[in-house]
C-alpha cells in the first residue's frame, strides 16, 4: 500500500480510503490511486486485513433446493446484493436436506471465517435443521416461515389471491389450483392465498390438484383437468407447471383461453413466450436480495434494519387468461 501511496503521491490513508470506496476522495486523486494500483499489480492481502478488522467481507449462503426457479433466483439476487454491499459470498448447495447435512455445511462455511450465513429454506426440513443448531455468527433465513431469524420475503399468498382474482373477475365461477409439493412453503401460502380468494368470493372450492414443480406433473394435472368438462379457468402455483397444463390442453385440442385460462406463478424469462404468451405472478428476487444482505449484515454490526413487511408481487396480464365463452 505504501509503494502504491508513493507512486501516486498520496498518503497511505489516501490509498485506503481508495480501497475502501470512501466519498471523501476527489475523483483526479481516486484516478491515480487506481492507476498506481494497476501499474504494481496491487492486490490487498484479506487475511492480513482480516486479522485486524475481525471480518474477511465474506457470507456463507447454504441453498437449499437451488435447482428450482424460486430459490435459484433468489441466490442469484443474495449474490449480487452482498457484490453492491462489498461482500464476497460462498455457497454450499444441498441437495439432501437433513440436520447432519445442513451442521455440515454451516461447519464448511464456518472453517472459511464468514462473517455471517444465509440459509435459503424453502421447505420445513431446512428450518428444522438450522433449529437448535449452535451460531457462533449471525444467520438469516429467506424463504422461510415467520421467525425470528427469518427475513421477510414476498406475499405468496397475496400473489395467489391476485391471480385467482383476476380469474374470477374476468367471469369464471371458479379457479382449479394446481399446487406444489405439501413441504415447500411457498405452496402452502400459494394454495392458502387461492383458498381464501374463493371463500371471500363466495365461489365453489375445487378439489386441490398436487404437482411437484415440474411440467411433467403440470401436464399430468392437466389431463385430469380434461376429465372435468365444466372446468374454464385453472391456477397453476408455478409457470413450469402452467407449460404442462398448456401442453395437455394443446395436446386434446382445447383452446386456451377460449375453452379455459391459465395462470402461472414466477414469471419465468420465457413465459411470455409460451403459447399462448402466460399470464402470471411476478416475484421482486432483486428486492428480497437486498433486505436479506441489509438484515445479515445489520446482526454482524449488532444493529437492527428497520422493520420491512411482505414484498408485493405483480400481476402480469398475458393472452393465456381471458372471459369464459
Amino acid at each position: 500500500m505504501r509503494d502504491v501511496a508513493r507512486l501516486a503521491g498520496v498518503s497511505h490513508q489516501t490509498v485506503s480510503r481508495v480501497l475502501n470506496g470512501h466519498a471523501s476522495v476527489s475523483d483526479s486523486t481516486r484516478e491515480r490511486v487506481e492507476l498506481a494500483i494497476a501499474q504494481l499489480g496491487y492486490r490487498r492481502n484479506v487475511s492480513a486485513r482480516a486479522l485486524i478488522t475481525k471480518r474477511t467481507n465474506t457470507l456463507g449462503v447454504v441453498s437449499v433446493s437451488a435447482q428450482q426457479y424460486g430459490p435459484a433466483s433468489t441466490l442469484s439476487a443474495i449474490s449480487h446484493a452482498a457484490r453492491q454491499a462489498g461482500y464476497f459470498v460462498s455457497v454450499v448447495a444441498l441437495d439432501v436436506v437433513d440436520r447432519s447435512s445442513m451442521r455440515a455445511a454451516i461447519d464448511h462455511l464456518m472453517a472459511a471465517a464468514v462473517d455471517g450465513v444465509v440459509v435459503i429454506a424453502p421447505v420445513r426440513a431446512a428450518v428444522e435443521a438450522v433449529a437448535g443448531l449452535p451460531g457462533p455468527v449471525p444467520l438469516v433465513m429467506v424463504e422461510a416461515q415467520d421467525g425470528e431469524q427469518s427475513v421477510p420475503g414476498i406475499d405468496q399468498a397475496g400473489g395467489a389471491r391476485a391471480a385467482t382474482r383476476h380469474l374470477l373477475e374476468l367471469g369464471h365461477s371458479t379457479v382449479v389450483h394446481i399446487r406444489g409439493p405439501l413441504d415447500w412453503f411457498e405452496a402452502d401460502a400459494r394454495a392458502n392465498g387461492w383458498l381464501s380468494e374463493l371463500t371471500a368470493a363466495r365461489a365453489p372450492v375445487p378439489q386441490v390438484l398436487v404437482g411437484d414443480w415440474s411440467s411433467r406433473s403440470g401436464y399430468e394435472a392437466g389431463r385430469r383437468i380434461l376429465e372435468q368438462p365444466h372446468v374454464t379457468a385453472v391456477f397453476a402455483a408455478n409457470d413450469q407447471m402452467a407449460l404442462g397444463v398448456l401442453h395437455a390442453l394443446d395436446e386434446a385440442g382445447r383452446s386456451v383461453p377460449g375453452d379455459i385460462s391459465v395462470v402461472g406463478f414466477d414469471d419465468l424469462p420465457e413465459s411470455e413466450f409460451f403459447h399462448p404468451p402466460l399470464t402470471t405472478v411476478r416475484q421482486d428476487f432483486a428486492e428480497v436480495g437486498r433486505r436479506c444482505i441489509t438484515e445479515i449484515i445489520a446482526r454482524i454490526d449488532g444493529t437492527c434494519p428497520s422493520p420491512t413487511g411482505l414484498i408485493d408481487p405483480e400481476l402480469i396480464v398475458r393472452s393465456s387468461t381471458a372471459a369464459p365463452r
